[in-house]
């Protein structure tokens, strides 16, 4: 995947000082970002010309006690075909320099009034995301009471069904049927709709609806967290199933390790409550409540209670 400069320029809010629509459809193909403190000391052996070369306070500074030939020799230097784009944060005064060696070398030139430091991050957080590789998984991803709830299950057991009542419950769904899953760090799932899907939920019976005309924008999320995995499964009698909620079940999506649960199905049963339950239930965990050890706790103070032995 790749992102153009044009699309960065939208998206961080720059401010294009140099750059003809031409340039700003170069594409961008990598998340990270260089600080060119030693190139300007003439230093190259390093340099990843294929990455944005942000100038900050530092860089400037050293910049401004250089001759105009040796600026323009360092520009001439950094710029290679590969190279998207050249950003000066703090709205600090463009070498006149840059601009001349843009021009020749035809690379865009653009300005943030936002610190360095805040500006590389909001540039690598959104390059990051756009650019990591994308795993598509069959489910249902719901925002459930702020919880990125990823729904799954064998084909034809209701889980758009069951995404159309959290729905109306007055959760948010993010994605049916197809959920588009990448790792945006080494513990962190983000998951996002298919574009052609977007904002749809299929019903069989009844067909494609769109949740956003029907029950508003507050009804749908562009993208979520993928924190809890639900596993829909038909019920029988002689399967054995979690009833404590110590199994610690997990699955691997993207290289990012996920808890997950599994919920039988039967007639009767309300699955979206249970849902809700069970994402709660995950909260209260990770907040340090656990209700299974407190039965298991309790349940060791009544045998000691007892003199109760093995």
């Amino acid at each position: 995947m790749a992102v153009t400069v044009k699309e960065l320029v939208e998206k961080v809010r720059l401010t294009v000082i140099y750059g003809t629509e031409e340039l700003l459809q170069k594409e961008i193909t990598t998340g990270d970002i260089s600080r060119p403190g030693l190139e300007m000391t003439g230093y190259f052996d390093y340099y990843a010309p294929e990455r944005i070369q942000l100038i900050g306070m530092k860089e400037w500074s050293y910049l401004t006690k250089m001759t105009s030939h040796n600026r323009l020799q360092v520009f001439t230097n950094m710029i290679k075909p590969e190279t998207p784009a050249f950003i000066i944060s703090r709205e600090l005064d463009i070498p006149e320099e840059m601009i001349e060696a843009a021009k020749a070398e035809g690379i865009a030139v653009l300005q943030s009034k936002i610190p360095t430091s805040r500006l590389s991050g909001e540039i690598s957080s959104y390059l990051d995301s756009r650019l990591a590789e994308r795993t598509s998984v069959h489910g249902v991803l719901m925002d459930i009471y702020g919880m990125g709830v990823l729904i799954q299950g064998d084909s034809g057991i209701g889980k758009s069904e069951t995404g159309l009542e959290l729905v109306k419950r007055g959760h948010r769904l993010v994605a049916d049927d197809r959920v588009d899953v990448y790792a945006k760090d080494d513990v962190t799932l983000w998951g996002e709709p298919a574009e052609i899907l977007r904002h749809l939920l299929e019903i069989r019976g009844v067909g494609i609806i769109d949740i956003m005309s029907l029950y508003g924008a507050s009804a749908v999320k562009d993208s979520s967290p993928v924190q809890l995995a639900i596993y829909l499964e038909n019920y029988e009698k002689d399967k054995v199933f979690d009833r404590l909620g110590n199994g610690n079940e997990e699955i691997e999506i993207a290289n990012v390790r996920i808890p997950r649960v599994r919920i039988p199905v039967k007639t009767g049963r309300n699955i979206s409550v249970v849902i809700e339950a069970a994402a709660m239930n995950h909260r209260s965990r990770e907040m340090g409540f656990d209700a299974t050890k407190t039965f298991e706790d309790r349940l060791t103070n009544l045998i000691d209670q007892n003199g109760v032995t093995k």
